[in-house]
């Protein structure tokens, strides 16, 4: 399997394209005024402890306090026994330095944690945890056990001693002990930077910010399938190629400057999937489609056969319209980047053979998922339940807003029942004021409604209350709007 990876930088916004086999597998957008902070370290106030909910907020110098629940304040792998209350903790007032774990998301603010860590290409330092370890992803023993020596070794061979942990990531696969130690040194040079900026800072304030999107893009997702990366901006390609020399040699010759005139993300038609990205109905080339309906407690999404009726039986039908759909899912949740509960409606299958087929291919598409994801099988109800970790907002959420006719409702009331509502308006009205005519202001549909299939009841109306009644359309009006006025 081969890849790019796009980047297009303006001065407004950075936006990424991870391409597999010539389809758009992920997009990553972000905006100067918006920029994500996972990842970002804070000196912050504590300025609300809520015992009840075991957890406080704390002022990071976000529009929105933070929220740090008590286990990620206790000292990492304490056990139950030795779990304390917020309480005992924290008291308003008191500054703590912590980290982003999950960017603000609607109205939700950030998420926190006081368990510390910097990452590099190949590992992640953690200042107050004293055990290593290696990424699950990496499956064969004895390569994690390599990694686990190698690790060890650098850790002996620097020249300060090293306290705290390290993780190693799974770009560390087969690569050897010089590029440990430099990634090593690196991030221990850091933290003693971040460390001093512990004592001096202001609070609250950053004492620790990430680096920006195009060049965590080359540390996190350069992979040796990626062939090319492609960067629209002279000045920004430089920056990468600069860390690129520093951090990842072997990366720097698939970089490079794209001076096109034709748009990068026209090609591989990254724009057009974007658009279609956004939308509630995905077609698949069989003809079947997917319905995705994220809403604020989970993401279901259907499977349909749609318009694919197959050419030997019904069974065999729904097993490759699901095989199908199983594998257009993954790529929707990566590209979509929905995250929490997830829930997958299949089309019902009676043989147990193509559950466990249809559900392994699941699996397999989502290891290409660098969010973490777990997949707990298919339940009673022939549903298939899993969870994505959330750490930023998806990409309906980063480039769209609820729409203000329906409030997010993504349906309207219908011309009839706007009239009816208009009807029993007018009673209230006469009731309480007695006017003498009334005028009623409403969008084309409604009034249209009105002086045609509604004419006989706005008749009946008019005799029940003696009074003469007028309509007038107001085009900036919406279906739901309307106002009646007294004469």
């Amino acid at each position: 399997m081969s890849g790019e990876v796009l980047i297009n930088l303006t001065p407004m916004e950075t936006r990424v394209a991870v391409v597999e086999n010539g389809v758009l597998q992920e997009a990553l957008i972000e905006r100067t005024r918006r920029r994500g902070i996972v990842g970002n370290i804070y000196k912050g106030r504590v300025v609300r402890v809520l015992p009840g909910m075991q957890a406080a907020f704390v002022d990071i110098g976000l529009d929105r306090a933070a929220f740090i629940h008590v286990h990620e304040v206790m000292p990492p792998g304490a056990s139950p026994e030795e779990q304390l209350a917020i309480g005992q903790l924290l008291s308003e007032g008191q500054s703590l330095v912590v980290q982003v774990t999950k960017d603000p998301i609607g109205s939700k603010g950030a998420r926190l944690t006081t368990h510390l860590s910097v990452p590099s290409r190949y590992l992640v330092y953690m200042p107050d945890s004293p055990h290593n370890g290696v990424s699950q992803r990496i499956e064969d023993e004895r390569e994690r056990e390599r990694l686990r020596e190698l690790l060890e070794r650098c850790q002996l061979e620097q020249d300060i001693e090293v306290s705290g942990g390290f993780i190693v990531r799974t770009a560390a696969e087969n690569v050897g002990q010089e590029e440990l130690f430099a990634d090593m040194h690196f991030l221990l040079r850091l933290w003693r930077k971040v460390g001093e900026r512990k004592i001096s800072a202001p609070c609250p304030s950053v004492i620790y910010d990430d680096l920006p999107l195009f060049i965590r893009t080359l540390r996190d997702l350069m992979r040796d399938d990626i062939e090319k990366v492609r960067i629209d901006s002279r000045e920004n390609y430089v920056k990468l190629i600069e860390f690129a020399e520093e951090f990842m040699p072997d990366s720097s010759a698939r970089i490079e400057y794209y001076p096109g005139e034709r748009p990068i993300f026209d090609l591989y038609s990254v724009e057009d999937e974007i658009i279609k990205a956004l939308g509630r109905k995905v077609q698949l080339k069989s003809g079947g489609y997917l319905v995705i309906d994220p809403t604020e407690a989970m993401t279901t999404i259907d499977v349909n056969t749609g318009g694919y009726v197959g050419h030997r039986n019904l069974e065999e039908t729904i097993f490759k319209t699901n095989l199908e759909a199983a594998n257009a899912i993954a790529r929707q949740l990566r590209l979509r980047n929905l995250g929490g509960i997830i829930i997958i409606d299949f089309i019902d299958m009676e043989e147990t053979e193509h559950q466990r087929q249809v559900l392994r291919v699941l699996e397999k598409a989502l290891e290409r998922d660098h969010a973490k994801t777990k997949c707990t099988g298919v339940t009673e109800l022939g549903l298939v339940q899993l969870t994505r970790k959330r750490t930023r907002e998806s990409l309906e959420q980063t480039l769209c807003e609820a729409c203000p006719t329906c409030a997010g409702r993504g349906t309207l009331k219908t011309a009839e029942t706007v009239c009816y509502e208009i009807f029993r308006e007018i009673l209230r009205e006469e009731r309480a004021y007695n006017a003498e005519t009334y005028m009623v202001l409403a969008s084309q549909a409604v009034v249209d409604r009105l002086l045609d299939e509604e004419s006989a009841a706005v008749a009946d109306l008019e005799t029940f209350i003696g009074k003469t009644i007028r309509f007038q359309v107001e085009n900036h009006y919406s279906q739901e709007q309307y106002d009646i006025v007294l004469m």
